[in-house]
């Protein structure tokens, strides 16, 4: 409870000292009728960009799946073409580790023209398209055509923004998408954000448009849960590897792994232990 008293009192804090700006989508929101123009932020975790330094190359230069964890309550920041900011805490990713692993576009050390970032600078954005409709992003990190899934983000700021995003990336009318809803899974996280293939090779410590901030709080071992990664098919002993990390406990990640959970417990490992 410590934790959650101070999440409050860290936003109180911000609601009685500032405001932040009205979020659209990335060409041009339709504001409902009758609705609220402010934009929701998570009542969870609530930061400022002034007291957060962005991410930089000595972060994303790391292992794999030292990466894949180290992302974990880390802040990714979109701002969409008319200045405003989309904000969301990394709670699940998934690391693909290169030439050995099977499950990775790079397996073999092959390099192609739809992998490529995934052999550039740590930290480089790897979009690619699935089923011909949907992206997903990772970003590479040291280890030759290694890179790290982002799964599932916990929105904190600019909720508005992110339903009219997933609702214009949907072709059939939807009811309201629940805050958990919208970017709790690589896709949706995509949709919500307005990540597209244009994102792929950015360098996320340059570019203008997206970038991480240090989140707070970072978890500790207990709090990680590490477990098989999700769809990748027939793969092997690779698709039994714990390559999936989560934050345990957290409602905004995709998919839990119970089994996995009871195991921790039974080992003494309660979450904020």
């Amino acid at each position: 409870m410590p934790r959650k008293r101070k999440l409050l009192s860290q936003l109180s804090a911000l609601q009685n000292t500032s405001s932040f700006p009205q979020i659209n989508a990335v060409e041009q929101l339709n504001t409902t009728p009758g609705a609220d123009p402010s934009p929701k932020s998570s009542k969870y975790f609530v930061i400022e960009k002034k007291n957060s330094p962005q991410l930089q190359e000595d972060f994303f230069n790391q292992p794999c799946v030292s990466l894949a964890k180290s992302f974990l309550g880390q802040i990714l920041v979109r701002k969409l073409p008319d200045g405003r900011e989309l904000w969301g805490r990394i709670v699940e990713t998934e690391a693909y580790l290169g030439g050995e692993d099977e499950a990775s576009h790079s397996k073999g050390g092959k390099q192609t023209q739809r992998n490529a970032a995934m052999f550039m600078k740590p930290g480089t954005l790897y979009v690619y398209q699935i089923y011909g409709i949907y992206f997903c992003m990772n970003v590479s990190s040291q280890g030759e055509g290694a890179a790290v899934l982002l799964r599932s983000l916990e929105p904190l700021q600019g909720l508005d923004a992110m339903r009219e995003l997933r609702r214009a990336s949907r072709k059939a009318p939807s009811r309201l998408l629940k805050d958990w809803q919208l970017c709790n899974g690589p896709s949706k996280l995509c949709q919500a954000f307005g990540i597209d293939k244009a994102f792929d090779q950015r360098d996320l410590t340059q570019d203008d448009a997206i970038w991480m901030v240090p989140g707070q709080d970072p978890p500790g071992e207990q709090d990680v849960v590490a477990t098989t990664r999700i769809g990748i098919g027939n793969r092997g002993e690779w698709a039994q590897k714990p390559l999936r990390f989560y934050l345990r406990g957290n409602r905004f990640v995709s998919v839990v792994d119970k089994k996995v959970e009871r195991e921790m417990a039974a080992r003494g490992h309660s979450p904020g232990s």
